[in-house]
């Protein structure tokens, strides 16, 4: 997914077969092998081009994130005190850019401030971002031995 989050294009498996090899060895067959799990969990769609496919990510890596904040802050069984723990791990840094992300929301709102009101797990993401499209589902398919395939790890298997 890394590869194809950066190029924010379609990519053949070919072309990102060749970008790999410049880092390792590596089969086309488990380039092949990564993107159709992609495909079938929904991270990619594909298009036929010749006798290959251009795969393109199905969201940015952004939106990808803020639905795994979003997941796991839903999950709580007291969501204020997560949030208070996540800031308390969060850097100089990210606590900066959460602030940043916050007035992005804040922007957005109403000017009454009537019924939409931003939530917290929102201000986690960028605000274009969060809203413009929803990420496949994450739970137990993010990452690998790199930590940036979804469901996939170096052997071209989901887990």
């Amino acid at each position: 997914m890394t590869r194809v989050w950066e190029w924010n294009r379609p990519v053949t498996v070919r072309e990102v077969l060749e970008d790999l090899q410049k880092e390792r060895s590596i089969a086309y067959t488990t380039v092949m092998t990564v993107l159709d799990n992609l495909h079938q969990k929904g991270w990619v769609r594909r298009e036929a081009e010749g006798r290959a496919y251009r795969y393109e990510a199905v969201s940015t890596r952004a939106a990808y994130a803020a639905a795994l904040m979003n997941e796991a802050w839903s999950a709580s069984d007291n969501p204020a005190a997560a949030l208070v723990a996540f800031f308390g791990m969060m850097s100089p840094e990210q606590r900066q850019a959460l602030r940043d992300a916050v007035r992005m929301v804040e922007v957005d709102e109403p000017a009454d401030g009537a019924e939409q009101q931003a939530q917290p797990a929102q201000a986690a993401a960028p605000a274009e971002e969060g809203r413009a499209r929803a990420a496949p589902r994450a739970a137990g398919e993010a990452g690998s031995a790199e930590g940036d395939e979804p469901g996939a790890n170096a052997t071209g298997k989901g887990r």
